[in-house]
């Protein structure tokens, strides 16, 4: 098979945004005078969108708090998302190398639209991607396959001409639920272990890797 398109998610994928994530949500805590978590322990309450995010990282007797404390969350992230948030090593040049074969670009993530987009027109070149979409109202998060399905639809490509990139069982799940490729990111915030349990077809371990891993239409 011979693929014409690359959707990627975000973080954990294209960003390393783990820093950024962890010490918002620790502010929150703060805020409350509850107990924070160390950087590490944030691989595994990311990945769900930042309600499930805030919702893993609250105690269990102060679910209460959690509309609040996901509205401090968003305006403090606003303001903090790309105070040590970058692109990956070498992922700069993967996406130039597929933009060089025109090979169609998207980003498909379940954090919230509003700064997916920002952090992307910042931290990327104009035009890199063809096709965002965050987690906002009326769409379903990931792994329902509904968001890299519309992106396929407005690609014209058939899904099973499309790779899609992830870094966590969540994001293999979409694939295999949108009949994509499944390629498995082993840089991000989760194991080799949880990429072939939810049903990677590929794993690579660094972002030019991809470039021989799948055979790209010419």
């Amino acid at each position: 098979m011979q693929y014409k398109a690359v959707i990627f998610d975000l973080d954990g994928t294209l960003i390393n945004s783990l820093d950024d994530l962890a010490d918002s949500v620790n502010k929150v805590l703060t805020s409350y005078n509850l107990p924070t978590y160390d950087i590490e322990s944030y691989k595994y309450r990311v990945g769900n969108g930042i309600r499930k995010l805030m919702e893993r990282s609250l105690p269990a007797d102060k679910q209460d708090l959690l509309d609040e404390a996901l509205e401090k969350f968003k305006a403090i992230y606003a303001k903090h998302n790309l105070d040590k948030t970058r692109p990956y090593a070498d992922i700069m040049q993967l996406l130039q190398t597929l933009k060089d074969k025109d090979i169609k670009l998207g980003v498909c993530t379940n954090k919230h639209d509003e700064a997916a987009k920002a952090i992307i027109k910042t931290l990327f070149d104009e035009n890199t991607f063809s096709q965002i979409i965050g987690d906002k109202a009326g769409l379903k998060r990931k792994p329902d396959p509904g968001k890299v399905l519309a992106i396929a639809k407005n690609w014209n490509i058939p899904p099973q001409e499309i790779a899609y990139l992830g870094d966590s069982g969540v994001d293999m799940q979409t694939a295999v639920n949108a009949d994509m490729l499944a390629v498995g990111v082993l840089w991000g915030f989760r194991t080799a272990d949880e990429l072939k349990e939810n049903g990677a077809d590929v794993l690579i371990s660094s972002p030019l890797e991809l470039l021989t891993a799948v055979n790209f239409y010419k």
